[in-house]
């Protein structure tokens, strides 16, 4: 079981972001230590050399001062007077042979009879003799003076590896706790930085299960898992929209499709029981076809609302005057506008066009147009206006009808939604609903402002350029 989780674990991008993490952070302490102590050996090695080099200049002046015996006694005075000698010390003659030789007693690893043995005295500038246990060397530096003499002076490295050594030991006490510190770093910061997507599993989970008001806590981090929250959060929200709206759509639909289906049977069977009476079968087979229209409009009309929300609805633009459309639908509706003695206007410019569906629009303009003569009262006025306004076609109908509630007017839009006040009227509820639908599917608004007993105006705004 322990193995198992931990393979899981192995897989998992907060397990692998961890690893990344801590391991850049120790290797970058690693590349730093390397640095700062190949900086500090390179800085150590090189004050040794200046400072050897210049003891050799200053014992080379005394000797060209006072010949051998004058840097000979300066020489001795100077190791007698101070604690601690620093420097090796050796003067050569003909054949490397040692004429004067100064060295610290605590330098007793080195050999120096290697250096008469090993040590050029005309190629070589630097010398470098191990100690006899090689832990430290001495490091000489030769200058040739007159009558083919030699002088050396050398100090040795164990100053110097005392500090690299103090430098090594420190990191060494530093370098357990900064692995672990790396480790605890990489994890706190890959759980801080999937915790947004450890949500997202979560919520997805619950979703799956049913639960759509189900949300992501925002990260509230202005980054990209917050842009993330916020459109997977919109996404949920528009999904649940879409299946409450489905689903109040398909309750509608039932209710609605239950009243002509009883009809038809109800036909149906008068028909069946009335054998002897042949004159009613014509009847009853008109009633049945008037009853299938109605269901076969209600169902085309779903669809064509479905398709231009989803998106998918085929717009056949092309440039379409207004006016000319606006009269197209009036010529439809004059007679039944006439029957009830109602005054029509119209005002629009001539040459007012937009580039859009003729037939999805005059769909629109049928819809609003016989809402507005079914809800206005005989005598009634309807006002059809058109203009150009802000890089946008605006179409207004306006009537002097029963108007609509306030508490009501979002609700309008709804599919098979109808208002107490057109329940006693015929129709399906769709018409409004599929007017938004291809408004929106011309990238458009509509747009209603009404108040009860005095009226409706409904505004139509198309893009006057796509």
């Amino acid at each position: 079981m322990f193995l198992r989780s931990l393979k899981h674990l192995r897989k998992t991008v907060g397990f692998r972001l961890a690893v990344w993490y801590s391991g850049i952070f120790i290797f970058s302490s690693l590349f730093l230590f390397s640095l700062a102590y190949l900086l500090l050996s390179s800085s150590l090695n090189k004050q040794d050399k200046e400072t050897i080099q210049l003891k050799l200049n200053e014992l080379s002046a005394i000797y060209y001062t006072g010949g051998m015996e004058f840097l000979e006694r300066e020489v001795t005075i100077e190791k007698k007077f101070e604690k601690k000698s620093l420097f090796f010390i050796r003067l050569a003659g003909q054949g490397n042979k040692t004429l004067f030789l100064t060295i610290p007693y605590q330098w007793a690893e080195f050999d120096i009879i290697e250096i008469e043995k090993t040590t050029s005295i005309t190629n070589k500038t630097w010398v470098r003799l191990p100690a006899k246990n090689n832990k430290n060397v001495l490091e000489i530096a030769l200058i040739p003076l007159t009558d083919d003499y030699v002088l050396q002076v050398g100090k040795s490295t164990e100053d110097r590896e005392k500090v690299l050594r103090h430098f090594r030991d420190i990191f060494a006490a530093v370098i357990i706790p900064l692995i672990l510190f790396g480790f605890a770093g990489g994890a706190f910061v890959s759980f801080r930085a999937l915790r947004p997507i450890r949500h997202l599993i979560d919520t997805i989970r619950f979703v799956s299960t049913g639960r759509m008001d189900a949300r992501v806590p925002s990260p509230e981090t202005g980054d990209e898992f917050e842009e993330l929250v916020m459109l997977f959060n919109g996404m949920v929200e528009k999904i649940e929209t879409l299946i409450e709206g489905m689903r109040d759509s398909l309750d509608n639909v039932a209710h609605d499709l239950r009243t002509p289906m009883t009809r038809l049977r109800g036909i149906a069977e008068m028909a069946l029981q009335s054998e002897k009476n042949v004159d009613t079968c014509p009847e009853a087979l008109a009633d049945c076809l008037e009853e299938s229209e109605r269901i076969l409009k209600m169902l085309n009309t779903l669809m064509d609302i479905s398709e231009a929300e989803s998106g998918v609805m085929k717009l056949d633009r092309e440039v379409m005057n207004i006016p000319a459309l606006i009269g197209e639908v009036l010529d439809i509706y004059r007679y039944v506008a006439e029957d009830k003695d109602m005054d029509f206007s119209v005002s629009a410019p001539d040459d007012l066009c937009v580039p859009a569906d003729p037939t999805r629009i005059r769909q629109v303009l049928a819809n609003l147009l016989d809402n507005a003569i079914k809800y206005t009262a005989d005598g009634g006025r309807i006002e059809l206006a058109a203009c150009q306004r802000q890089g946008q076609v605006v179409i207004t109908v306006k009537d002097s009808g029963i108007g609509i509630p306030q508490e009501e007017l979002p609700r309008i839009w709804d599919r098979l939604y109808r208002c107490d006040q057109s329940r006693s009227q015929k129709g399906l509820g769709l018409g409004l609903s599929l007017v938004k639908a291809i408004v929106r599917a011309h990238k458009g608004r509509v747009d209603v402002f009404s108040e009860p007993d005095k009226g409706s105006t409904f505004s139509i705004c198309l893009p006057a350029n796509d």
